[in-house]
């Protein structure tokens, strides 16, 4: 019996030990572009943020030994591919804008940071004040609403009297390049959530389709049924001159379809988005639909849905 356990342990030993020369590589690129932000912010970011989110990676002894270097290699891939602080200077300001602002909801939803890895890293995990540092330093970034202000009013209306001149003619619908169509019906679908983008001054509607608005009566949303439609509708945000905030200009329409099958490669969900009055399908290639999963990634045990049933 002795010797069966010796001879188990000591292959468990060598198994373990071969582990340790498997290893996927992460790379750590010279730093050329990285953000630069009041000290403060910084210090929060390369605290909580920069170890799965910039070319400057600190591993720790823990982090090195197998299998826990695979599943924090992993982290670190996935992280930088969302969003990397080493190429912040590489993308435009709104879109700068728009992942910080990712970012702090992704951290209100409990998403960010990853909650096995903060378990094993205390240190990244963000506090009351951090998040209050962050949304501060967000909305400075942003222009603050004008009351009447004059330009979105203008874009509203000029949107308005094109709407009133048009000639509607029957035609093809607009389709995205992984083939999904604009859904006009979205219209009589059932509100269900509404976000403010204080990053880029738009407010947003999400409507559910039928399936959808009986998954989360029934709290079948772990996963979500197939057939599933979400619609969320950006306008500038307008403010008359007594505060009250209502809809502008129509900015873009964003659709999410729930096919496991389907759309497997992008973990079970079809993603589209058209922009304008137009109504211009957003992308160059089909592969814009993996920035959309990037973006959703950190909601994968929500089945990669930030808009969830308010609970009593």
């Amino acid at each position: 019996m002795r010797r069966k356990i010796a001879f188990v342990a000591a292959l468990m030993l060598i198994a373990f030990t071969g582990l340790q020369f498997i290893r996927p590589k992460i790379k750590n690129p010279p730093v050329t572009a990285d953000i630069q932000a009041p000290s403060n912010v910084e210090a929060i970011l390369r605290r909580a943020c920069y170890d799965c989110h910039s070319n400057e990676t600190n591993l720790r002894w823990y982090d090195k030994i197998q299998p826990v270097y695979w599943q924090v290699a992993a982290h670190v891939n996935e992280g930088r591919e969302g969003l990397n602080f080493s190429d912040w200077k590489n993308m435009a300001p709104a879109e700068q804008k728009a992942k910080l602002w990712e970012s702090i909801n992704q951290v209100i939803a409990g998403a960010m940071p990853v909650q096995n890895y903060v378990m094993v890293h205390p240190s990244a995990k963000l506090s009351k004040d951090d998040l209050v540092i962050l949304k501060a330093y967000v909305s400075g970034m942003t222009p603050v609403n004008k009351p009447g202000d004059t330009a979105k009013i203008n874009a509203q209306m000029q949107q308005l009297e094109q709407w009133q001149n048009a000639k509607f003619t029957i035609g093809k619908l607009p389709i995205a390049l992984n083939g999904i169509s604009y859904m006009p019906d979205y219209k009589n679908w059932q509100a269900i959530s509404t976000t403010n983008r204080f990053d880029n001054g738009t407010l947003r509607v999400i409507f559910g389709n039928n399936i959808a608005v009986n998954a989360m009566k029934a709290n079948n949303i772990h996963p979500w049924p197939n057939g599933t439609i979400f619609a969320k509708v950006a306008w500038d945000q307008v403010e008359d001159n007594e505060g009250n905030i209502k809809t502008g200009a129509f900015k873009q329409i964003e659709y999410m379809i729930k096919d496991d099958q389907k759309y497997a490669s992008t973990m079970g969900w079809g993603f589209a988005r058209f922009k304008t009055t137009k109504l211009i399908p957003y992308g160059k290639t089909a592969l814009f639909a993996t920035e959309c999963v990037n973006c959703h990634r950190p909601q994968k045990d929500e089945d990669f849905v930030f808009t969830q049933p308010i609970k009593n």
